[in-house]
Formats: C-alpha cells, structure tokens, sequence
C-alpha cells in the first residue's frame, strides 16, 4: 500500500507534463511525420526522469528544494539577479502560459462532446480547480490527480492499440533518431513538453520528508507512464492527416473505428487538461515559495496569503485568456515553444 500511495503521489508529475499541449504537439508530429518522430519522446522521457530524479536527490540530500539551492548557490553574486529572472520568466510565466493551453485544451474536448459555448466550462473548470486548490492537502491533490492519470492514460492507450500500427515500424521510429525535413522545432517542442521547467520546482518541492528509495520508484512510474502515454498520442495523430484540429482528429476516429474511439480521445483530453490546470498553478506556487521563502516559513505554506495569491493569479490568467475566444490550437503550440 505505501508503494501504491507512493506511485500515486508522484503522478502529480505525469498530470502536470501530459496537457492538452503534448496532446497537441504529440497528435501534430504524427499526422505531420508519422512514427518517425518516436525516438524524440523516447529521448526526452529519458532526460526528465534523469532532472526528475537529481532535483528531488538535491531536497532529500541538502534539506533545501531546487529554488533556495540555486539562491544558496548564487548568493551576492552578480548572476543571482540574473538567475532570478530566469527562473521566475520561465517558470511563473511559463506556468501562466501553460495554463492558459490547459484550460482551453479542457474546453475543446467538453466541445467535441457537448458542443456548449467556450464561457460556461472555462468558468467551471477555473472555479473547481481554484476550489481544489483551496481546500485540498498537496498529498491529497497528488492522489487524486494520480487517479485521473490513470483513467488518461486508459483512454488515450486504448485508442492508440486500435489504430494497430505495424510493430517494426514503431520499433524502427522508437530507436532509429531521424530528422524529417520541417521538423526542427516540432522536435523542439516534443523535447520541450516532456522536460517542462516547473516541474523540476515542483517535484523538487514535494520531495521534502520522503525517502529517496521511494522517490525513485514513484517517479520512475510517472516519468515512464507519461512517455508512454505521449507516444500513444502520437500513435492516433498518425489517423489524421493535414493541419490538426480537435475536431478533425475525433472525426478521424470515428470513421476509421467508430465513435466510441472520438469520445475516449475527447475524455482523455479532458483529463489531461484539468489535471494540468491544477498543476501549473501549483508549481508556480512551489516556486516562488523556493526562491522568497525559508525551510518551514509559515508565511509561506499551503494555507498563507503569499502561496494562494501566486497560484490564485496563474488559475485567472488561464480563465481569462480562455474567455477572451482565442482559438485553442495555436496558443497551446505557443504556449510550449
């Protein structure tokens, strides 16, 4: 049962990188190239299970998480402001333009299924998301999102071993690294939604108090599963073929296996967007609380003012942004270069 609740906790990592922009960037890649983008995913599940695990090793082996190491390692330096910046712009801001992909990710698939108007889900999701950011302990947040990971990583599975790719071709795209022509960023942004800045803070931050032995079987999970998730994204962009869109995508899976295929891609989309618009405020949250708070500040813990204010503030950047009518596509593909 503690390896369960562990591998379940370290989930939190799994739901906060599979969003509806690797949906999006994975799902591109394939209708685009195909398989031969497979050892892109494979590389880069590889390298954040390595950053993953070295910056939960710095928590359990210093007692400080990522954030006050680097202000510990850089301090009255003439690089520490510099580092500073860096860290709060690509990761604060990156958080809030992350979410601003995840809700409307979210909000497509309740569209593919529903076909409501954009205002009314993007008000609920921003409400119960900020709700359970609130009220609900990180270790339950964790858990409970660890149970949405695993309904999302079903969904998108299932459809992918339907599309029954041929298994050398899987293998040769998986191993054999090739560059397609036009492909250089789109391996940049598969590299990019893999290794995602925030979540080294954030997994940095929850490692405090735990034992590095369970660390690494609870990453080692969750790094693994979200990689393996990617790649059966890939899998069912390869049904689509010309310029992605949500709808295009389920109408491709309906003709070709049915509609019951449209509607497990619509959930797991769902699920990937809503788990990550938990996530994304969280991780902002642990940042800065890292880089301008002390081991065990109470001005900065989960019920503080300062803690909910940050998250507050990425959770109503995505609602915004959602509500403004943007389509969703081109800003999740900005929001990951």
């Amino acid at each position: 049962m503690r390896r369960l609740f562990t591998v379940l906790f370290w989930s939190i990592i799994t739901a906060a990188f599979i969003g509806p922009g690797t949906v999006t960037t994975c799902a591109v890649a394939g209708a685009s190239h195909r398989f031969a983008l497979l050892w892109a995913l494979g590389f880069s599940t590889f390298a954040c299970l390595v950053l993953q695990e070295a910056a939960a090793r710095i928590t359990v082996g210093s007692g400080r998480d990522l954030g006050q190491a680097l202000r510990a390692r850089f301090h009255g330096r003439a690089s520490g402001p510099l580092v500073l910046v860096l860290v709060l712009g690509a990761v604060v801001l990156g958080c809030a333009a992350y979410q601003t992909g995840n809700v409307l990710g979210a909000v497509a698939a309740v569209g593919l299924e529903l076909g409501t108007s954009r205002s009314v889900p993007v008000l609920a999701i921003g409400l119960v998301a900020g709700a359970l950011l609130w009220f609900a302990a990180t270790r339950t947040l964790a858990r409970l999102l660890g149970l949405i990971v695993g309904a999302m990583w079903a969904a998108f599975l299932i459809t992918a071993a339907t599309v029954t790719p041929d298994p050398a071709v899987l293998l040769r795209g998986r191993l054999r690294p090739t560059v397609p022509a036009g492909s250089g960023l789109l391996i940049v942004g598969l590299i990019g939604t893999t290794v995602v800045p925030y979540n080294l803070f954030l997994g940095s931050g929850i490692a405090r108090g735990q034992r590095l032995a369970d660390i690494r079987l609870g990453l080692g999970v969750a790094v693994i599963l979200g990689g393996v998730i990617s790649m059966g994204v890939l899998v069912v962009g390869t049904t689509l073929s010309g310029e992605l869109s949500f709808a295009g995508l389920a109408a491709a899976l309906t003709q070709r296996l049915g509609s019951w295929a449209a509607k497990l891609f619509a959930f797991g989309l769902f699920a990937a967007g809503f788990s990550s618009a938990m996530t994304a405020p969280m991780a902002a949250a642990v940042t800065a609380r890292s880089l301008f708070g002390r081991p065990d500040d109470g001005r900065w813990g989960e019920r503080a003012w300062r803690y909910r204010a940050v998250w507050s503030a990425v959770v109503l950047v995505g609602v915004g942004f959602g509500l403004a009518g943007i389509k969703p596509i081109p800003a999740i593909l900005v929001a990951q270069v």
